[in-house]
């Protein structure tokens, strides 16, 4: 096998693979029942699916325009989902959107303004 077919081979197993945790982050947020865990769901595996998925279109692609561009996406997802999570997180839990007994512990109980 040549040097492009095992690249392509490697491409589509991290294209595949970032899919498949792309859905188990969709099912994830469908199934889960209280507002953490489908929190948790929406971004661990997505961020880590879509972070495979531009891997997989990288090597598929080659040219080093087009890697830029996909290092630059994969970036702005890594700086941006955390920060979006902690706001959704925040908000549930100021507007008692959160199962306080499912909490093992709670920092935010003792604040004021928690």
């Amino acid at each position: 096998m040549t040097t492009a077919g095992v690249l392509d081979v490697v491409a589509a197993v991290l294209l595949l693979s970032g899919a498949s945790l792309a859905l188990a982050a969709s099912i994830g947020v469908l199934r889960f029942v209280d507002v953490l865990s489908r929190m948790h769901a929406a971004t661990k595996p997505q961020v880590l699916g879509i972070l495979l998925c531009l891997a997989g279109a990288a090597v598929r692609l080659r040219d080093s325009v087009d890697v830029w561009m996909l290092a630059l996406t994969g970036a702005f997802q890594l700086v941006t989902a955390p920060v979006a999570a902690h706001m959704i997180g925040r908000l549930a839990y100021r507007t008692r959107h959160v199962r306080r007994d499912h909490l093992f512990v709670d920092d935010l109980a003792s604040r004021p303004g928690g």
